[in-house]
């Protein structure tokens, strides 16, 4: 094999990783236990959807679906549920169990440690389904095919499933400086060439924080969840969109987010992951591309978007983006793929 092949080899070996490995690793170390908590629009978000609808809850059967530090468990226990049980494959659980007996609610709340696919539950069918399933881009870790197999395997007929509803939104940004810093700056290194590793960046969304200041276009939205009857092969999906400019300036990158949805109850409660919301942990998944767009207000970028699982494993995302734009000063389009990984 020549060192050119080898090469080649190694660079598509860093594209082919994936996060099939270490997914359920990941949430065994409480420091992403840490960042989910402290995520106050996230956690009140849940808090309020559950304690506020006291009489959705009260004497009812819930299953939480990843359940981590069992902080939903105790939640829908304080709600009045007359048993809840938790399920998580992570090395969290042990864990929980001590917190669920420190703030007792043994005798409310079960955990089960394993894949919600291959455990066994203490009951046929529960009242409600709990879970805080999004990962970035709403998709990324594929959670939600977990949420539809509890659905259809546990849920009684007229049951809740809390969050219920979820919309995934793209737009565009400026972002000159930030793309130098982040994908530019491998093309000199300290003098050296490392662009290759720039090719690598180019695929992979940044999932960062976008200033609602760099935003230059109206948003779209691109798919409409409702968790109640959705399929797994609908989140699957391919999209049309369309933004219009809200100002002159240049484009850099296209970004995603995500709105999430508690309809049922009679409080109902929502919150959005977008750039002109309070921060969330979730942030914004961020898609650059080659050179730029040089687009005027009211002008028109025409593009869609395809996301389905990653083949080598489901957990990640595989992205291709295609957009269109005839301006005044310029022209461009593309045909981009994206790991999300």
């Amino acid at each position: 094999m020549t060192e050119t092949n080898k090469n080649v080899d190694a660079l598509e070996k860093i594209n082919q990783m994936s996060s099939a490995d270490y997914y359920f690793d990941s949430y065994s170390h409480f420091g992403i236990h840490e960042e989910m908590l402290k995520d106050e629009v996230r956690t009140l978000a849940y808090r309020r959807a559950i304690i506020n609808n006291r009489k959705l809850f009260e004497g009812k059967v819930v299953l939480d679906v990843g359940c981590g530090t069992g902080i939903l468990c105790m939640f829908a226990a304080q709600a009045g549920a007359k048993m809840v049980i938790g399920v998580d494959n992570s090395e969290m659980l042990p864990i929980a169990q001590k917190i669920i007996t420190a703030n007792n609610f043994d005798k409310t709340i079960t955990l089960i440690k394993g894949k919600m696919e291959e455990v066994v539950l203490p009951v046929d069918k529960v009242d409600i389904i709990i879970s805080e399933w999004m990962g970035y881009f709403m998709l990324y870790e594929g959670m939600l095919d977990t949420v539809l197999y509890a659905r259809d395997k546990y849920l009684v007929p007229g049951g809740v499933i809390l969050p219920d509803k979820a919309s995934l939104y793209i737009t565009a940004i400026e972002d000159q400086d930030y793309k130098e810093e982040k994908i530019n700056y491998w093309n000199n290194v300290y003098g050296f060439d490392m662009s290759c590793i720039r090719d690598i960046a180019l695929k992979e969304p940044l999932v960062d924080v976008v200033q609602p200041n760099m935003i230059v276009t109206n948003d779209c939205c691109i798919l409409t969840v409702d968790i109640m009857t959705i399929t797994k092969d609908e989140l699957k999906f391919k999209s049309d969109f369309k933004l219009k400019a809200l100002r002159d300036d240049l484009i850099h990158a296209f970004v995603v987010y995500f709105d999430i949805e508690f309809s049922k109850g009679d409080k109902p409660v929502c919150f959005s992951t977008g750039p002109k919301a309070k921060y969330t942990h979730w942030k914004q998944s961020i898609m650059y591309f080659e050179d730029h767009i040089k687009i005027q207000q009211g002008e028109i970028i025409t593009g869609t978007l395809d996301c389905s699982p990653f083949d080598r494993n489901q957990r990640d995302l595989k992205l291709k983006l295609d957009f269109n734009f005839v301006g005044e000063l310029m022209k461009n389009s593309a045909s981009l793929e994206y790991h999300m990984r």
